[in-house]
């Protein structure tokens, strides 16, 4: 029961905690104020007294802990959280190259230098140094283009949706567009070649079924209504089995005896031949071109190794028709983005460096035995870093290139493994071990199966290892903080 006299001390409590002015002259707080202004740290004082009132109110404070001079680090952490950047540098450890989620590919320097100047100062990005007069921003990758997919033209928008959404609205708003029932794809954030065909304001033609489509199904299904063929490269998944497709090549023989254009949306698509570096083919742009396709669409972030952005490439006509459209500048891209896919597209004129100096390539070619070495020399300071009641294991792993490009290949990798020795809880200590290690200062975000942590190694480069391992000493208080 509370009485007067608890009601009196809690109110003296109350009483004791000082002004917004008397907190804000101390000169921990001035140094606050020349750092983040006066106005956020005065928001930010009166945050902190309001969150203290009621625990004085009830007498659970002392005179000690309402002290000016107390409140000032509370304060400091209450602003170090607001002014906390919310996309942060992560290690990608999960074994999947391409995460989606963590940013997709990672830029080469020359990428990252192109951007940091054209942040910093003024460029040409739609203005023609030669005449003085108005440029066109594509202008800046359209030869490069060209050039290395055998395109007669180009354009860029700002993700590979937005370019089969322009396309479509440009070539085929109110006509028919013949797409396989086969090809009729669900991607990540529920992105469908349906809904997307219905937003352009085409109309779907499915044909074929589900695991098989013949040249016959494309060609019966032509009339006065419709557009153009469309081929949809199947990027996220594989059907195997009783199966069959047409080819580009005889869908576009299909399409130009009716006088219609070949669409294909290539998804997430290369400019080279990844076998010759080791890794299973993909259909590059230039084949694609080469087999009779009119327009091709795919990604700039995902096997190109650049930012994120929609490339169009094809028939200089049909380019031009869809430049016209007005989706056209609401889909257009920025100059960071121009800046970071010129000198990415420039990596491809030289080949035999481009496994060296693109990013995306030279982790998807890491050898096995590089890992491996990495796992064994992590081992004892993993071990150490989780403690006893966890066993660190350096194990062979598979990576996967991710982001919907070749779904089923896998890639020889290594890592660590962390395995709870108390089976029985096994899923709370790894999901305590998980946490902690995401609340690191540079995150580690890996994957749990089987009754373990995973961290595959192939992101793990070796200038970012030193960081790695230093955090590693403070992994034993960010598990116990998630006790």
């Amino acid at each position: 029961m509370t009485t007067s006299a608890d009601t009196a001390n809690a109110n003296a409590n109350a009483a004791r905690l000082p002004s917004v002015d008397k907190v804000l002259s101390t000169a921990a707080l001035k140094a606050l104020i020349a750092e983040y202004g006066a106005s956020v740290c005065t928001t930010a004082v009166r945050a902190t007294l309001d969150a203290l009132r009621p625990r004085a109110l009830a007498g659970e404070l002392n005179a000690e802990q309402l002290r000016v001079e107390a409140l000032a680090p509370q304060v400091a952490a209450r602003l170090a959280q607001q002014f906390a950047p919310r996309l942060k540098a992560v290690f990608n450890l999960t074994g999947t190259v391409l995460h989606t989620n963590l940013g997709r590919a990672l830029l080469p320097d020359a990428a990252v230098q192109s951007v940091v100047q054209a942040l910093t100062t003024p460029a040409n990005l739609e203005f023609d140094l030669a005449t003085g007069g108005r440029g066109d921003r594509d202008d800046l990758v359209n030869d490069l283009l060209r050039e290395l997919t055998g395109a007669e033209a180009a354009t860029v928008v700002n993700n590979n949706a937005a370019a089969v959404l322009l396309t479509l609205n440009a070539l085929a708003a109110n006509k028919e567009v013949i797409v396989s029932r086969g090809e009729l794809v669900e991607i990540g954030g529920a992105f469908r070649i349906p809904d997307i065909m219905s937003r352009a304001g085409a109309k779907l033609v499915e044909v074929g079924t589900t695991n098989r489509t013949h040249p016959k199904d494309y060609a019966d299904h032509i009339t006065a209504d419709t557009a153009l063929l469309m081929k949809v490269h199947c990027s996220n998944y594989e059907v195997t089995g009783f199966t069959k497709s047409v080819s580009e090549a005889e869908v576009a023989a299909i399409a130009h005896a009716r006088n219609l254009p070949l669409v294909v949306d290539l998804g997430s698509g290369t400019l080279v031949d990844l076998a010759q570096y080791g890794l299973p083919h993909e259909a590059t742009v230039r084949e694609t071109i080469t087999a009779g396709a009119d327009i091709v669409t795919f990604s700039g972030d995902k096997l190109l190794g650049g930012p994120q952005a929609g490339l169009i490439v094809g028939n200089k006509d049909l380019i031009a028709a869809i430049k016209k459209n007005p989706l056209k500048r609401a889909l257009r891209v920025g100059k960071l983005t121009l800046a970071a896919l010129e000198p990415v597209l420039r990596l491809y004129l030289s080949p035999e460096h481009l496994a060296e100096r693109l990013t995306t390539l030279r982790l998807f070619t890491r050898p096995q035995a590089q890992m491996k070495a990495q796992a064994l020399a992590l081992v004892a300071a993993m071990q150490q870093a989780v403690g006893s009641d966890y066993e660190v294991r350096a194990e062979a792993m598979l990576s996967q290139i991710g982001s919907g490009a070749l779904p089923v290949d896998t890639l020889p990798s290594y890592g660590l493994s962390i395995r709870p020795l108390n089976i029985k809880r096994a899923g709370r200590a790894l999901g305590k071990l998980e946490a902690a290690l995401r609340s690191l200062p540079r995150p580690v975000i890996g994957h749990i199966s089987n009754d373990s942590l995973w961290l595959d190694l192939r992101c793990l480069e070796s200038r970012d290892e030193p960081l790695f391992t230093q955090q590693l000493g403070t992994l034993a208080d960010a598990m116990h903080l998630q006790t």
